[in-house]
């Protein structure tokens, strides 16, 4: 055995015995922990920023994940806020969700507990190692990290300051542990039944790929975002305008980042008006099918291009979009069923009728109505910070957070009763 297959195989057990060990550990002490862990952040931001640099620097900034990877003093900021909320929270641990009593006298109740060992396997995004840390601690689960070689330099900081923390409040640092990024020791995390609880993937769709069909754990799968939105012919165009635009453009890079414009015939004489803050502001690179191409040649401002059918059913994650004209509700949900990943989805209407048609048809973890799809967030759905957006139906879908990171036992109490 290597001396790192070593260290994980040891990092995993001592993980599950910490996990044991934070059933005695209270919510105030949980609350200081995550309060001074924001201090410690903003105290050390040099240390963590350089560091951030270092990984930085192995990545051309044309890559869609440099921006996912950067960190910089506001972003610590905010890292440092989603802790503080994240600690400010209700405990979910303990809460009873069913209570009654059976004609026998036995009494029951059904409450929160945690899941235990979360293993959380991420690219390129150190904000993650806090999230992760935060909500699974709030639940009393330890956590390990499996962060790709692009972050690493980061994470290595960013756990050290934890295990710092953790160590004053007198609880055992291996509740938090990070794993060697090789890839090559995946399978082994996947495969660890005995200290591995619950597995969740975060980043490309060969990675979810790959932890679904080589985990022997459970595993909660956190989709590819093949984002849609849907203008009908009822929209308001001043809504249309803006709420597109922040879709697209806010932060390209993200998961709930429009991919797919959806428009109804009627308006294509308005699509040069809809999309020129995207040319003219945001240089976005279009891939329009064949009369959308034609309303908006010689009228948009950066690079436009026929749409070929690789271009829908495409996560961009870039300053792209393609952009499919359709005849109404009908063919806009033809087209989002066929190439949906079932994780955001969005429509502009003024028409109740189109938009409660569209709420109930549509197949996704999250459905908009007149509201820009960047809104799909933990932190945005007030759950302090999210451990990932789910696009699967069993125990969780859509943001998770706290509740989704705990399960629950059946208590019962008698006084001497027997079975007949």
């Amino acid at each position: 055995m290597s001396e790192q297959q070593h260290y994980l195989e040891q990092g995993l057990a001592n993980a599950r015995e910490a996990a044991r060990k934070l059933a005695f550990c209270d919510d105030e002490t949980v609350k200081g922990v995550l309060e001074a862990l924001a201090e410690r952040t903003l105290a050390s931001e040099k240390e963590i920023l350089q560091a951030n640099r270092s990984d930085l620097s192995r990545m051309p900034e044309s890559d869609p994940k440099y921006d996912r990877l950067l960190l910089n003093s506001q972003r610590l900021a905010d890292i440092a806020g989603d802790l503080c909320r994240v600690a400010a929270l209700p405990a979910p641990v303990g809460q009873v969700l069913e209570e009654k009593q059976l004609d026998v006298g036995l009494k029951l109740r059904k409450i929160r507990v945690p899941m235990g060992v979360v293993a959380v396997i991420f690219e390129s995004r150190p904000n993650v190692t806090f999230d992760v840390f935060a909500l699974c601690l709030k639940t009393l689960n330890a956590c390990v990290l499996k962060g790709s070689s692009d972050a690493h330099d980061t994470n290595q900081v960013v756990v050290a300051l934890m295990h710092e923390v953790l160590a004053t409040f007198d609880i055992d640092p291996a509740v938090v542990f990070l794993a060697p990024p090789e890839r090559k020791w995946l399978p082994l995390i996947l495969q660890a039944r005995d200290s591995i609880d619950l597995a969740i993937p975060r980043g490309s769709k060969g990675l979810i790929d790959f932890v679904r069909d080589n985990a022997r754990v459970p595993v909660i799968e956190t989709g590819a975002g093949i984002v849609h939105t849907y203008v009908d012919k009822s929209a308001d165009l001043a809504k249309v305008k803006t709420i597109i635009t922040n879709a697209k453009t806010r932060r390209v890079s993200v998961c709930n980042a429009l991919d797919t414009l959806i428009l109804h015939r009627d308006l294509l004489p308005e699509l040069p008006a809809l999309m020129r803050s995207m040319g003219e502001d945001h240089q976005v690179e279009v891939f329009a099918d064949d009369d959308a191409y034609q309303a908006l040649n010689g009228h948009y401002a950066a690079t436009l291009k026929h749409a070929t059918a690789e271009d829908f059913g495409t996560e961009f994650l870039a300053l792209k979009l393609s952009i499919k004209t359709v005849s109404g509700l009908e063919e806009a949900l033809e087209h989002i069923h066929r190439y949906s990943s079932k994780h955001t989805e969005a429509i502009l209407a003024e028409d109740p009728e189109t938009i409660t048609k569209f709420l109930q048809m549509v197949d996704a973890a999250v459905v908009f109505a007149n509201a820009s799809t960047a809104f799909t967030d933990g932190g945005q759905f007030g759950m302090g910070a999210e451990i990932g957006i789910s696009t699967q139906k069993l125990h969780a879908r859509g943001p998770m957070a706290l509740p989704e990171l705990t399960s629950y036992k059946w208590v019962v109490r008698g006084s001497g009763q027997i079975r007949t």
